[in-house]
């Protein structure tokens, strides 16, 4: 289109001297080049060429199609429903059942403007009448002090005067939508009651859960950063008769993804809100029940399938197979709390992996002696190996976290469709954007590099195993557990004899969060290592899992940790870690209770 309209200009650039002339989108001349702008008028007149200097007099373009300046009325939260929507379709597309989108999604999406009385109520908290905040010819010579500072105000303006709209329906310059001034409107935020960017993350996992889809928290926050799941520009599906900016910007801007903690909490904050009933069971065969979510984990962690059994013991003597604990009932009680199943089966397999090889920085490696002397013994070398498994997963995870380090660089965070503070700001921003993109195709250029990170198939696992191109190294699975295994009275049980586990403090959940910092400089590294091999599986931090490990030993050993708790109170000195037999940890399961 710039080469028909500029076809009929020849005229060097005063600035670079070059002829590739562009039409700007307020119909201005600019040349690609440098980007420097000349004036343009209706008929095509004089043109003249001073050096250091060049004027257009005027040169005619057609007029095409009128659009409104404005574009069409709409509200904040079908803002929201468009990005709800492209979430949707995009989960469905990956493999999420049909049914997600209308019956699912859908219905918690009505519930929740029901409850925040935004629509399907005799009472919405948007009745306020608008008053003008500008008129169209004022705005162009309102400072943008004075756009920012209208979401500042306090009390009843916000509803009116700060929602930056005309009796008649027609934006200013304060935002494009009808009520962002409530929005941002002290009161409102007050609240915590209206949509944000992070709480329709927290909507799309609360809709899989009820779905009982295969998945977890984790997996959600890698599809949104991988860009498979819309969010950081979800704006740019928006029509185009829905123009954003102002204080839109500060709504649908989303310039970071929300840690894994967070949006736990914001989904269970949302879900009390919505009070919505118990969840659909999660049975057995269930694809988020620890038995088979520890499955999938066991398979990207490249350990033994026969690690699986040992897992599933600890399920059944902790008592975690009962289906009313994995069961989210957010209205069940005040403590009620949304279970974390990634985390808690990261946590069943290292507590196995301790159990086995105790990982104390010395067991370890001997049963990896031991292994390594019965594979000499064996052609097939079918005995699994700790200091093997270690050097190969270390080596894939180095690799891992440099190939996301390099991809977060890489990534395109600008929208291709920038947000601006008014109409008046948007020209510069437009130039500015323009220079920019420039800039970035010369340097990539330059430095031959791809213009953003390749583009990836969505996937459930970080890791392949196997033979062939494109795997990060050989399969363990079918490795066996003779070496750290014996018969005892006609059953399997580990060779080692002895599980240690930190000081089980008895802390208040209301008071103290973590003490993984205060405990870290004092566990063996190996352990330290498994800790942060699954914490990058899971996209959390080592302390999470740390915390979920915790938990997990309480379970089973509230008798010994009673016994420690009255050692306290007689003044006898505890050493940082204890140990017990691990033949009383399998054959005596204590009963549950809480920190």
């Amino acid at each position: 289109m710039d080469e028909e309209e500029t076809a009929g200009y020849r005229v060097p650039c005063s600035m670079c001297s070059a002829v590739d002339w562009g039409v700007s989108d307020e119909g201005r001349f600019y040349c690609r080049s440098c980007h420097n702008v000349i004036e343009r008028t209706r008929e095509v007149g004089e043109t003249d060429f001073m050096l250091g200097f060049s004027r257009v007099s005027s040169i005619s373009k057609e007029r095409k199609g009128k659009k409104t300046r404005h574009g069409r009325e709409w509200m904040v939260c079908e803002g929201f429903q468009f990005i709800l929507k492209q979430q949707a379709e995009a989960l469905v597309n990956m493999g999420v059942c049909p049914h997600f989108k209308d019956d699912v999604l859908c219905q918690f999406w009505r519930m929740y403007l029901q409850m925040s009385q935004q629509a399907f109520t005799n009472n919405p908290v948007h009745t306020s009448k608008f008053k003008m905040c500008a008129t169209d010819s004022e705005s162009e010579s309102l400072p943008e002090s004075s756009i920012m500072s209208a979401s500042e105000a306090d009390g009843e303006t916000d509803w009116t005067s700060a929602s930056g709209h005309s009796t008649d329906g027609h934006s200013s310059v304060c935002s494009g939508s009808l009520d962002a001034g409530s929005y941002l409107s002290p009161h409102t935020r007050r609240t915590g009651k209206l949509m944000s960017m992070q709480k329709t993350l927290a909507l799309c996992y609360l809709g899989l859960l009820w779905a009982r889809e295969a998945l977890t928290l984790a997996d959600l926050l890698r599809l949104v950063n991988e860009g498979h799941i819309p969010y950081v520009n979800a704006h740019e599906g928006f029509p185009e008769e829905i123009l954003l900016y102002g204080k839109d910007a500060l709504i649908f801007r989303a310039e970071s993804i929300p840690s894994h903690r967070d949006l736990h909490q914001e989904a269970h904050n949302l879900a009390t809100f919505l009070k919505l009933p118990a969840f659909p069971s999660i049975t057995q065969d269930c694809l988020l029940h620890p038995s088979l979510l520890t499955l999938r984990y066991l398979t990207e962690a490249n350990l033994p399938d026969e690690l699986h059994d040992w897992v599933s013991r600890i399920v059944e003597q902790v008592g975690m197979s009962d289906e009313s604990l994995h069961t989210y009932a957010p209205m069940k009680s005040k403590a009620a709390h949304l279970p974390l199943y990634d985390v808690q089966a990261a946590a069943l397999i290292i507590v196995a992996m301790k159990l086995l090889f105790r990982l104390d920085d010395h067991t370890e490696w001997e049963l990896s002696n031991d292994s390594n002397d019965m594979n000499m013994d064996s052609l097939e070398e079918n005995s699994f190996s700790v200091r093997r498994w270690y050097k190969l997963m270390q080596a894939s995870l180095t690799k891992a976290k440099q190939k996301q380090t390099e991809y977060i660089a890489r990534k395109l965070w600008k929208s291709k469709k920038p947000l601006y503070p008014s109409l008046k700001q948007k020209s510069i921003i437009l130039k500015r954007s323009r220079v920019s993109e420039q800039l970035q195709n010369n340097f990539q250029k330059l430095s031959g590099a791809s213009p953003g990170p390749a583009g990836s198939a969505p996937s459930s696992f970080r890791f392949q195993w196997g033979e062939g191109e494109g795997v990060d190294g050989p399969s363990m699975h079918q490795k066996g557990l003779d070496s750290v295994v014996v018969w005892d009275k006609g059953a399997l049980r580990p060779s080692n004899t002895v599980y240690w586990h930190p000081v089980l403090k008895l802390c208040n959940s209301w008071v103290c969060k973590s003490h993984y910092k205060e405990v870290e400089a004092t566990l063996p590294k190996m352990y330290l290592w498994l800790l942060e091999l699954f914490a990058f599986l899971l996209g959390v931090r080592p302390g999470c899992v740390y915390e979920e490990v915790l938990k997990l030993e309480r379970l089973f050993l509230r008798s010994r940790s009673q016994t420690l708790a009255e050692g306290r109170h007689r003044k006898v000195k505890q050493p940082q870690q204890t140990r017990i037999s691990s033949i009383y940890f399998l054959r005596n399961p204590c009963p549950t209770f809480s920190c």
